[in-house]
């Protein structure tokens, strides 16, 4: 009798570890089920949070409904449109203001800005380019006769440019040598950089200009 009990509660313990075993193993969690398998991408794993997406559309008419149904009232497309002006002309104040962090990456860093504030103190014969240009074409249309004339001086004029365009980049790439010695910008981007803005009218810079001519930098 003492050898059946024994072995009654021998098999009550087995039974119990193996209750436990099961318990344990449906209670492990997702990741530990999962191990071996690939990670979901998180895209997958966002859909699956949103939902099943709904079907596509079958008809022009139903897209249309859903289109308008999506994108709210009139009142509200206008209040999201007048938001979105105020902060593109906030992005563009800054921008011209000079604010690094809305400049175009062509116009960002302090070299950058230290080349413009160096052409914009300077009065640069390349300045006078575009308005002269606009004169000499006009004079060509009113006055046909003297269009050798004028291709002529505007052949003059594109010799000094190249010219002042030259020695303006080589000035510049020396300057930011001196001050910025560590830096990487340089060469004839830099000069080019310093040539476009040189050309432009001073009004029409962006980023403005924030020193006057004749400044010192």
């Amino acid at each position: 009798m003492k050898l059946l009990r024994r072995g009654d509660s021998d098999n009550s313990d087995k039974r119990d570890v193996e209750v436990t075993e099961a318990s344990s193993a449906s209670e492990e969690t997702p990741e530990q089920v999962g191990k071996g398998r690939p990670t979901p991408k998180r895209r997958d794993a966002e859909a699956k949070k949103r939902g099943p997406v709904a079907p596509a559309p079958l008809t022009a008419k139903e897209a249309r409904a859903r289109r308008k149904a999506t994108r709210g009232s009139k009142a509200d497309r206008k209040i999201e449109a007048a938001e979105r002006r105020a902060s593109s002309a906030d992005r563009r104040a800054r921008m011209l203001a000079g604010e690094d962090k809305y400049l175009l990456p062509r116009d960002k860093g302090p070299v950058r800005a230290y080349v413009r504030d160096f052409i914009d103190a300077r009065r640069n014969l390349l300045g006078l380019f575009m308005p002269m240009a606009l004169i000499l074409i006009m004079v060509t249309f009113a006055l046909p006769g003297l269009s050798t004339i004028v291709t002529l001086a505007m052949f003059v004029m594109m010799l000094f440019m190249v010219g002042e365009g030259v020695w303006l980049g080589r000035m510049i790439n020396n300057r930011v040598a001196e001050r910025f010695p560590d830096s990487t910008d340089g060469g004839f981007k830099l000069g080019w950089y310093a040539f476009v803005r040189a050309t432009q009218i001073r009004k029409l810079r962006a980023p403005k200009p924030r020193v006057g001519p004749g400044d010192a930098i």
